[in-house]
């Protein structure tokens, strides 16, 4: 078996890829990806915030899979790029001209040790995972008193700043029941400020102490004690214990899957090695990579995917005619809902650099047109133009 492009993972980045290479000419394109339903994940923050339900979010695979491609529903266990194949887990070998390495990261529950067993009793829930992201909202609807503990993950991670969503989602909710002066918020971020983007920090810290919320910067969750409640925080909080703990909204650490490991070269996250202008491969000839999983030096995002899925189609079809290939910048964005009615975008560059795509509006300002386009328009232009190869602004 043999394509001329072959795709695995079939998320945002594997189908909005193959959508947009067959758009520009490409005639055998193949995605390799499970038959599990497909998610539209930046809703799930709205689903864990009582605003979004998981149907709206959800496609049957075969639905999103453009038309032209070939799907093999199954999962890919080795790279053989000396022989350009892809071992699938039934052993069968698919023979490529390109690879686009696609499957996304894959949460490392043991990454922080007691982890899995309070979310196993269920006093630990994030939307970060599909099959948490309504429990999350029962336990916000649940909260009256008691003290709670929301985490920003360190990268790479899976948009990882809007983890922020839930928090202010849940904020406005208890203000909105009178609950929340009896209700002890703690915030763990990694960052030495809320994100470390200072035209964001402004928008989000005055709302932050106004909720009371306790901010505890450049640290990380180290370990959960299931059986006493606690969490014991690393970095610059290094043995803080947060006891007493009712419900801990913690995102897990992330890593690339097991299989891409000869091709993470000494990436401690398991992330692929490409070059983080062209995405491709520094060693491997005809392979690429993009979002989560590649070694892009930025925070990943939904937004991103945008600007790489041009590049990169491009840069496949450029490689092939020997012509210069295009370089992405890193660009990225992070939606921040403030409460149950206002958003803001943060837009930067891999440097952290602000990037903003219209001087029309100052879009760091928080707006409920804003919130509206994010949660209504946005599902929309994701399902009938993105995932179809239709390039949108």
């Amino acid at each position: 078996m043999w394509h001329d492009v072959l795709i695995v993972g079939g998320g945002n980045a594997g189908i909005s890829l193959a959508a947009r290479l067959r758009r520009i000419g490409a005639r055998d394109v193949a995605i390799v990806t499970p038959d599990r339903p497909h998610r539209y994940r930046p809703m799930l923050n709205y689903v864990a915030g009582g605003q979004a339900s998981m149907t709206e979010l959800t496609r049957p695979a075969l639905e999103v899979v453009p038309d032209g491609c070939t799907w093999l529903p199954s999962r890919a266990v080795a790279v053989h790029h000396e022989q350009r194949e892809l071992e699938l887990e039934d052993g069968a070998l698919v023979g490529y001209d390109d690879l686009v390495l696609a499957p996304g990261l894959e949460e490392d529950l043991d990454g922080i040790p007691g982890l899995a067993a309070a979310m196993e009793a269920g006093w630990s829930t994030t939307p970060h995972l599909e099959s948490q992201a309504e429990p999350a909202w029962s336990a916000v609807r649940r909260m009256t008193r008691g003290r709670v503990v929301f985490t920003i993950p360190p990268e790479p991670s899976p948009c990882g700043g809007t983890a922020l969503k839930p928090l202010f989602l849940a904020l406005d909710h208890w203000r909105e029941q009178g609950v929340l002066p009896g209700i002890d918020v703690h915030l763990v971020t990694p960052y030495s400020a809320v994100l470390d983007l200072p035209f964001a920090d402004r928008r989000m810290e005055p709302r932050l102490a106004e909720a009371g919320v306790s901010v505890h910067h450049g640290s990380t969750v180290a370990a959960v004690d299931h059986e006493a409640r606690t969490l014991t925080l690393g970095g610059a909080a290094d043995g803080v214990l947060l006891d007493e703990v009712d419900h801990a909204f913690v995102v897990p650490h992330y890593r690339g899957p097991g299989w891409l490991a000869p091709l993470a070269g000494q990436d401690v996250a398991g992330q692929v090695d490409v070059d983080p202008g062209t995405m491709a491969h520094r060693s491997a000839p005809r392979v690429w990579s993009l979002g989560d999983v590649a070694a892009l030096g930025t925070r990943p995002s939904g937004g991103a995917l945008r600007r790489q899925v041009e590049i990169l189609a491009d840069n496949i079809r450029a490689a092939r005619l020997e012509e210069p290939l295009k370089r992405y910048d890193g660009y990225t964005i992070i939606p921040v809902t403030v409460d149950r009615r206002h958003l803001f975008l943060a837009e930067f560059d891999r440097a952290g650099a602000q990037q903003q795509t219209t001087g029309l509006v100052d879009l760091t300002v928080p707006r409920r047109w804003l919130w509206a386009f994010d949660r209504y328009v946005e599902p929309m232009i994701y399902f009938r133009s993105l995932l179809r190869g239709r390039l949108v602004p």
